[in-house]
């Protein structure tokens, strides 16, 4: 039989497309199964065959629920994968909000390319469709941290906590036979002594480790609980607005709780607190259902009924019609709502709506990624295009550091220092070229360790 190895088909020299297929004792698994975002040139890849053939797939085993990691698996079931899906439950109830999300989005752009005839292809169809999707989360199997699982005759896995998002998970993959290796996948790892999630579990030993490197070259900001309540003030002593354009999964809920945290504290005044987002209130909801993820603090203030994600003067706008009627709410209020990079989603309506006004404070709390509105606004823009309009930009804009739910490098080197010895060989995966190799060039310096930067396509021995 072979010796076992790993191919890297995403998320190698590149932060998105994650998947990694492992063959061992027979058999193949697919570590996540993401899609492929950001640039054109890698949302193309996307429509390109699969890199492996959907029904050789034995298994999948996801990390967690963000769609660079998961959002392939509707195209993938199309194609014909029709083996397990391993993840953890809180992923389990994450992406059966994500993935339809995802499809009816594509759907929609689908459509709207064919009635307004700009698309090359006669007719546009989306990737993957909602039905596929349906197709896909009865594939879905929920495994529990720390338990360990069979996944494929001779191969075994073992979730740890990630500390990433809600349900993000490390894999250790045990392998039987002769080889008796153990393959560890960090996933996307998350930080120490953030609120809501526990930190990120130690992992004993690895033969082979993929250790990801998104912030691999980069420490962040301090704690930024003061700059967000200096922000809320200023906005406040204004009488205005202050727009939050955020991400639902994560960044939503981690907000919620600052704010709440920062009104206990009497650090800022107590004013209306909305959010706009269908998405993160259901998300936020799975937060609240999920108390094997929470920290001491979050789970202590749950006991007590505490509703530590719900500021004094919160409310949501589900509908529509909600959504419309908070353009006509006068006073400071803040006001959270999708997309995280003001590429889409409600809250254009809403900097349609204000941005002309110079009372108006805009607060980005996430990377903004190159083209996109939020990058725009970040770089002083002083008109913005929204819904085929330019509109001018007098608002004051911000930007929130210190609130990125991945570890830098020096966290990333503290959870491999708590390995009991160091692993055979290490790869650095999902970063940009440079921040995955200064992550290897600092474990060489650091921890003595021997690593080297994945390439894609790369298959390695274990």
């Amino acid at each position: 039989m072979k010796r076992p190895n790993i191919q890297f088909l995403g998320a190698a020299g590149t932060v998105t497309g994650s998947k990694h297929l492992v063959t061992a004792n027979g058999s193949r698994i697919l570590l996540d199964c993401g899609l492929f975002q950001g640039l054109k040139p890698l949302r193309m890849r996307n429509w390109a065959a699969p890199p492996v053939t959907p029904s050789e797939v034995d298994a999948v085993v996801l990390s967690h629920a963000h769609l660079d990691h998961s959002g392939y698996l509707p195209l993938f079931v199309r194609l014909g994968f029709a083996g397990p899906i391993y993840c953890t439950s809180a992923t389990r109830d994450l992406l059966g909000i994500l993935l339809r999300d995802s499809a009816y989005l594509q759907e929609e752009q689908a459509a709207h390319a064919n009635r307004f005839r700009y698309s090359k292809h006669e007719p546009a169809l989306p990737l993957y469709t909602m039905e596929d999707v349906e197709q896909t989360l009865p594939l879905l199997e929920a495994r529990q941290y720390r338990e360990p699982f069979t996944v494929t005759d001779g191969v075994c896995a073992v979730y740890r906590c990630a500390g990433h998002i809600l349900g993000s998970a490390t894999v250790e993959l045990q392998l039987g036979g002769k080889s008796k290796r153990r393959i560890v996948y960090s996933g996307d790892l998350g930080r120490w002594g953030r609120p809501i999630l526990k930190d990120p579990g130690a992992v004993p030993e690895a033969d082979v480790l993929l250790v990801e490197s998104t912030y691999g070259d980069r420490t962040h900001a301090p704690d930024p609980n003061a700059d967000l309540a200096r922000v809320i003030r200023e906005t406040a002593e204004r009488g205005a607005a202050l727009i939050v354009p955020a991400f639902a999964v994560g960044r939503s809920q981690e907000l919620l709780w600052r704010i709440r945290e920062l009104e206990v504290e009497d650090r800022i005044p107590t004013i209306p607190v909305y959010m706009d987002s269908p998405m993160a209130i259901d998300v936020t909801d799975i937060y609240r259902r999920h108390p094997e993820e929470h920290d001491l603090e979050m789970a202590s203030l749950m006991n007590q009924e505490r509703r530590p994600l719900r500021p004094q003067l919160f409310s949501t706008a589900r509908t529509a019609l909600q959504s419309k009627a908070l353009n006509d709410v006068t006073g400071p209020m803040v006001l959270i709502s999708a997309s995280g990079m003001a590429s889409g989603g409600r809250v254009l309506h809403h900097l349609k709506r204000r941005l002309p006004d110079r009372r108006t404070t805009v607060l980005f709390c996430g990377y903004q990624a190159a083209g996109t509105r939020g990058r725009s606004l970040q770089d002083g823009a002083l008109q913005v295009r929204i819904h085929g309009q330019q509109i001018a930009v007098h608002a004051r804009v911000e930007t929130l550091h210190g609130l990125s739910a991945h570890a830098d490098w020096q966290e990333l080197l503290t959870w491999m220092a708590q390995f009991e010895r160091p692993p055979r060989r290490t790869y650095a995966v999902h970063g940009e070229p440079s921040a995955a190799q200064s992550l290897v060039d600092a474990l060489e310096v650091y921890l003595g360790w021997r690593a080297e930067v994945a390439t894609e396509g790369g298959n390695v021995t274990v």
